[in-house]
């Protein structure tokens, strides 16, 4: 009894420990993953700590557990319109750039380090992909921002790419330890890997959204934890099948986060903050396992298979790729850049160790330096890479936070939180004066620590905080509202035309929406259509200089509410 209590004990300190150890991540311009591992290391048995830990079966499971943990995570925050964006290259970089990668490295591997042609492509195949934990980390917390087509591709390479890695290595070991033939037998394991894999993760996915939608907990706290194990079921049922785990997690995820289902946003943090826990948790251990003296043996040899990887294996896997799919070459060498490696070689690392073959212990002490070298390297420079490449942007707004409706499965509405920045575009006008479709309601406002009545008459100002009920196929339409842009809002509204109260002034439709009137021009929506309109009845259109305008509601040949759209959107 008290050696579990003396094992939680510890847990806990290595993991508060951790937590803090991320306060020092933009200080020191390091990653987190490589804090994390500092601290493991320290804690370890040729540490400060002393923690005997080298049991390679408990990190094999707590690890990949950890790594699923992190991949649902993303697969919840990935967009389907941002894959459908860049799954070319994602895909191609995911399945043909490690192989590609691992092939280079590998070769490069066994002459260096005098091992087997077959070991050495082995060690190549475990730091062929790139790491989902470590290339959400950074891009998410590194205060960059690049292109959104740059950013998808990125992230949905490195939640995507691990399954490649793991088929490579588990038929390498396979062909090694001689318990298969190569050929046809190594093509099935990559179908079947993959194949069960997707096909579970998209079944496990649209079942959860069905079931989350429909059943009626007895606590709203259960939710999440469903999405949860919804997401730990499709790792597992495709794993006992036979196929990639990690693919069918994270498809699930895509699958559960693109639609709505009950205490959404609450699920979303619990999942963050869990996925948080187990990247902490997965890199301490991962220090811990390590022999800190032992990487001082293979360091120059490290160094160099490290030196090969990031600047020879990288670019020239990556470079034809994206040259196939329209990148430029400032884009293909920041894409080449951020070939991160982290947890996932580590835990591959592992698998020659399980399978005990004889130049286990080397593969292992090897890939971690060279996790240690591109962590600590690409990580903390990738902000200056990208500012010397001229990828870099202007920060985007930052959107709205959605707040729960208990019973949102049922009701066709979000509530959402907006703070305006400094150079909104609102600022300075009234609720009166900005152009507020009928579906968006401002229901209060936060100035400071007071509460604000919304009234006519109140002028927005930066800082504000707004609580804002809508459509939900408003939202993009929001965020561009009371953000910084410039372009014309009517680029957001394609497929839903604007539809909004008729005593809104046509300059305030010209500063906002880019329509033909003047900017200042106090004429009414109202009065301008009256002018111009031979018969005022709902559903009655006017066509003016590209836009169409409809009458919606009318009363006693008054103009209540109007809609209008561009011409080339209808």
């Amino acid at each position: 009894m008290f050696a579990v209590d003396h094992e939680i004990l510890i847990a806990a300190l290595l993991l508060f420990v951790g937590i803090l150890s991320s306060k020092l991540s933009p200080r020191l311009g390091l990653p987190m993953l490589v804090l994390f591992l500092a601290v493991g290391m320290l804690a370890g048995e040729a540490g400060i700590g002393g923690l005997a830990f080298d049991d390679t079966h408990t990190a094999h499971a707590l690890g990949t557990l950890a790594l699923a943990v992190i991949l649902f995570d993303g697969g919840l925050q990935t967009s389907v319109s941002a894959i459908k964006s860049v799954w070319k290259p994602a895909s191609l970089l995911a399945t043909l750039g490690v192989a590609a990668t691992a092939g280079i490295t590998g070769f490069a591997a066994a002459h260096i380090l005098g091992i087997p042609p077959m070991v050495g492509l082995l060690l190549g195949a475990i730091v062929g992909s790139t790491d989902a934990a470590a290339v959400f980390s950074i891009l998410r917390n590194a205060g960059i921002h690049i292109s959104p087509r740059l950013k998808s591709t990125l992230e949905i390479e490195s939640a995507s790419n691990d399954p490649m890695a793991i088929f490579l290595v588990v038929g390498l070991l396979e062909l090694i330890t001689q318990k298969m033939e190569p050929g046809m037998a190594l093509a099935v394991l990559f179908v079947k890997q993959m194949g069960i894999g997707a096909v579970v993760g998209l079944s496990i996915g649209w079942i959860a959204i069905k079931l989350i939608n429909r059943i009626r907990l007895i606590a709203a706290g259960l939710y999440p934890v469903l999405v949860a194990v919804c997401g730990a079921l499709a790792f597992g049922l495709a794993a006992t099948l036979g196929g990639s785990g990690f693919l069918a997690t994270f498809i699930a995820g895509v699958i559960i986060g693109n639609n709505r289902f009950v205490f959404q946003h609450a699920t979303f943090l619990f999942l963050d903050g869990l996925a948080w826990l187990s990247q902490i948790a997965m890199f301490v251990m991962l220090g811990l396992l390590v022999n800190p003296p032992s990487l001082l043996e293979v360091w120059g040899e490290g160094l160099v298979i490290a030196a090969i990887l990031v600047f020879v294996a990288r670019p020239l896997a990556v470079s034809p790729l994206l040259a196939l799919t329209g990148f430029s070459w400032r884009e293909t060498a920041l894409v080449s850049w951020v070939g991160l490696r982290g947890s996932v070689p580590i835990i591959l690392a592992i698998f020659p160790l399980l399978f005990g073959i004889d130049e286990a212990g080397l593969v292992f002490n090897v890939v971690f330096f060279v996790v240690l070298i591109s962590a600590t390297l690409q990580g903390s420079t990738l902000p200056w890479v990208a500012h010397k490449l001229g990828l870099t942007q202007t920060p985007p707004p930052s959107p709205a936070t959605t707040l729960e409706i208990p019973s949102l499965g049922d009701v066709d509405a979000d509530i959402v939180e907006v703070k305006l920045g400094e150079k909104s575009r609102v600022c300075g006008f009234t609720l009166t004066q900005v152009p507020l479709p009928n579906d968006i309601e401002i229901a209060m406002m936060v100035r400071g620590k007071k509460v604000i009545p919304p009234k006519p008459d109140t002028i927005l100002c930066a800082g504000d905080h707004l609580f804002v009920t809508l459509k939900p196929h408003l939202r993009t339409y929001l965020d561009s509202l009371f953000s910084t842009a410039e372009e014309p809002l009517i680029a957001h509204l394609s497929v839903h035309p604007a539809c909004m109260k008729a005593s809104i002034t046509v300059g305030m439709l010209a500063r906002f929406y880019g329509l033909p009137f003047k900017e200042g021009d106090t004429t009414s929506l109202a009065q301008f259509m009256q002018d111009h309109l031979e018969d005022i009845r709902p559903q009655a259109q006017l066509s003016f200089k590209g836009v169409v305008f409809t009458v919606e509601k009318a009363h006693n040949q008054q103009i209540d509410v109007v809609s209008f759209l561009s011409k080339e959107d209808i």
